[in-house]
């Protein structure tokens, strides 16, 4: 890039940036209502396992592949079923949190849009966890499926019966896999290298994870790919734009210069 075009995207840049408090504060505060909304949840153990005999019902009916397939190949050694669990417990935050971070520092207008469709999804997710309470398939019995973060540990959780911290019954949609999913989405978008698509191996990835270790079904990561797809189909990332850059006065040869920028909508 012409170092003289750097000063104009800088001033650009800075003006797309929201502010930095703003942000923490409003970040801080839909985690607070996403918590308090999943907590408001519990209490309905009868409807949340009915529900999840339906999907389990449902998921063998249109023949989806069963999920004791995937934990099959993770329980044929301790140390990958615990790398699994590890996934589950230690990915799933940070790797959001960096994304967000890495978008406001160097492509801000991206920032905006990420931030936006993960609030609709996730605000989303949350009316659809209070209206349709899931066991996980790790507390159905019929799936005969293993809890391999009680069994091999590292576990997130603690007993359904006293654990405070979280809702276990908000298996649907799956918040691990939407999220994933528009990590990958949102550095595709935000980056030109040729090597962007390879992203997509943390969803995958999060998929198999999430299954393998019996915290979802196929079904949850499906609603979480439908509600994301419905956010970003009315939350669009900026344009990327060619802009032509006159060379300087000094400049010794008089040419022009395409540069991409991104261009809000």
């Amino acid at each position: 890039m012409n170092a003289r075009t750097e000063p104009a995207e800088a001033e650009t840049d800075a003006i797309a940036r929201p502010p930095i408090v703003r942000e923490l504060l409003l970040v801080a505060g839909l985690f607070a209502i996403y918590k308090s909304g999943r907590l408001l949840a519990t209490g309905h153990t009868g409807e949340a396992f009915r529900n999840a005999d339906h999907v389990w019902d449902l998921e063998r009916a249109v023949r989806l592949p069963g999920e004791g397939a995937v934990q099959s190949a993770l329980l044929h050694g301790d140390t990958l079923v615990h790398l699994a669990n590890t996934y589950y417990a230690t990915v799933h935050f940070p790797a959001t949190a960096a994304f967000l971070v890495w978008l406001y520092v160097r492509r801000p207008r991206h920032y905006v849009w990420a931030r936006r469709a993960l609030a609709a999804v996730t605000a989303a997710a949350l009316v659809l966890h209070l209206t349709f309470p899931l066991a996980p398939p790790r507390m159905l019995a019929e799936a005969g499926l293993v809890d391999t973060g009680q069994v091999y540990g590292p576990s997130v959780y603690g007993s359904p019966e006293t654990d405070q911290l979280s809702n276990q019954f908000a298996a649907m949609p799956s918040l691990h896999f939407g999220w994933a999913l528009m990590l990958a989405i949102g550095l595709i978008v935000a980056t030109w290298s040729r090597w962007r698509w390879l992203w997509l191996l943390h969803p995958l990835l999060t998929l198999l994870v999430i299954v393998g270790t019996a915290n979802h079904y196929w079904l949850d990561a499906i609603a979480a790919a439908v509600l994301l797809g419905g956010a970003l189909a009315v939350i669009r990332p900026p344009l990327r734009t060619t802009v032509t850059v006159r060379p300087a006065a000094n400049d010794r040869v008089p040419t022009k210069e395409p540069v991409l920028v991104a261009a809000g909508r």
